[in-house]
């Protein structure tokens, strides 16, 4: 294989979903964009389509029920559905870091009635951490917590952002559990809280920039003396850091790979436009300016793509591959932007309006420096973890680290 090029097993799974998103997706984006309920019923609609043709949850353990691709593998089809922000849903890739993380340390009760569902499709589950009032950069200054009663945890507290939450069968929580003088990364502990527990209170739907129609829903939620059982506790207490970091680290990785699809699909359309579009006679291609906005873009696509064909390849070898995580959690989100940028500049007024995809993509774009770690935090994590290397005199090996 050169270049990480497209493995020829992987080819013609690709291939069906470009084709499932040309004939069933494409067509449909604008109705998928609304909140309405014929938007609800096609995306159940093209769900179950999407089950029939086997291309659901593609990247789930096949233990589970999903398609069982390796990291890898699942970048090079992830970047297709990336191509349409609605795809996300309709291929059930929107579960995907949340059954890796619980899969780590389900019980077997856990793994029936929470994830083996999940990964059907029969429901998903929210995962609540971030806070009002808190800096979630931060997540040791959370204020959300559980105390132990005999055999029922009693949860209090208040979270926001949460993805999903209304239409959740239940909300993972990040919530204290131990008591003063123990290390505040062994404090947190996540807790699984049925939708129609008492005291689980729907407090507003919060409006997100690049986010709407089907992938709207993101809500604040109260918990106001909930009472969970003992075995509602997600893995063993004072857990909950390091299980937040196993399911982040992935999902960083996932979005990457669809904002590759996205850059690629503006990028087709830019160039679409610039041979198409005549100004005084001569295709807008012609103009210098327009090839510049081609060689940026096409730079922008190569070096993402493989700095997340690396990392995706690194988290095969079962590295955790920090650095090279939260370094492309911040080029592919910015990447994702300028692409989109410049291509919204060749199609002019067009490329503003609902007339093309660009406009959607663009807001989402936006969205992609905060959603799982702001910029500032990866870049830090990166410079610090690079320069603590050097520190232990073993300097960046940049072709083994």
């Amino acid at each position: 294989m050169t270049g990480f090029s497209v493995p020829t097993e992987i080819v013609p799974l690709r291939t069906r979903v470009e084709k499932f998103l040309e004939t069933h997706v494409y067509p449909v984006e604008h109705l998928l964009h609304t909140r309405s309920p014929e938007a609800l019923a096609k995306l159940a609609e093209l769900e179950a389509l999407a089950r029939t043709e086997g291309l659901w949850a593609l990247g789930h353990p096949e233990r589970l029920g999903g398609g069982g691709l390796s990291m890898l593998d699942y970048a090079y089809v992830n970047e297709v559905i990336g191509r349409s922000i609605p795809a996300t849903q309709i291929f059930g890739t929107t579960t995907l870091q949340t059954v890796l993380m619980m899969d780590l340390v389900a019980t077997d009760d856990q793994r029936e009635q929470w994830i083996l569902p999940m990964v059907r499709g029969d429901f998903r589950l929210a995962f609540a951490m971030t806070e009002p009032g808190v800096s979630s950069s931060d997540p040791t200054q959370f204020i959300t917590n559980a105390r132990l009663e005999g055999d029922e945890w009693v949860l209090n507290g208040r979270k926001w952002f949460i993805s999903a939450a209304a239409r959740s069968a239940a909300t993972i929580v990040m919530c204290r559990t131990e008591a003063e003088g123990v290390p505040l990364h062994e404090s947190y502990s996540m807790l699984i809280v049925p939708r129609d527990t008492p005291g689980f209170e729907i407090v507003r739907d919060v409006e997100v920039m690049g986010l709407d129609g089907i992938m709207s829903g993101h809500y604040e939620i109260a918990f106001n003396d909930v009472r969970l059982p003992a075995s509602s506790l997600l893995g063993s207490r004072g857990q909950g850091f390091e299980l937040a970091q196993r399911r982040l680290g992935p999902g960083r990785i996932f979005h990457c790979m669809r904002w590759i699809g996205a850059s690629q699909r503006a990028f087709d359309l830019m160039c679409e436009r610039a041979n198409s579009r005549l100004l005084n006679g001569k295709p807008l291609a012609d103009r210098q300016l327009v090839q510049k906005h081609v060689y940026d873009s096409y730079q922008d696509i190569m070096a993402t793509r493989l700095m997340i064909l690396d990392a995706a390849a690194r988290l095969d070898a079962g590295e955790q591959a920090r650095v090279q995580l939260s370094s492309i959690k911040v080029q592919a989100a910015h990447a994702v932007h300028r692409v989109v940028d410049r291509a919204m500049q060749v199609f002019g007024a067009e490329g503003m309006s609902d007339l093309q995809p660009l406009e959607a993509m663009y807001r989402e774009a936006r969205f992609g420096r905060i959603v799982d770690g702001a910029d500032e935090v990866h870049m830090q994590r990166v410079g610090k973890r690079v320069l603590r290397s050097y520190a232990a005199g073993t300097g960046w090996d940049f072709g083994l680290q």
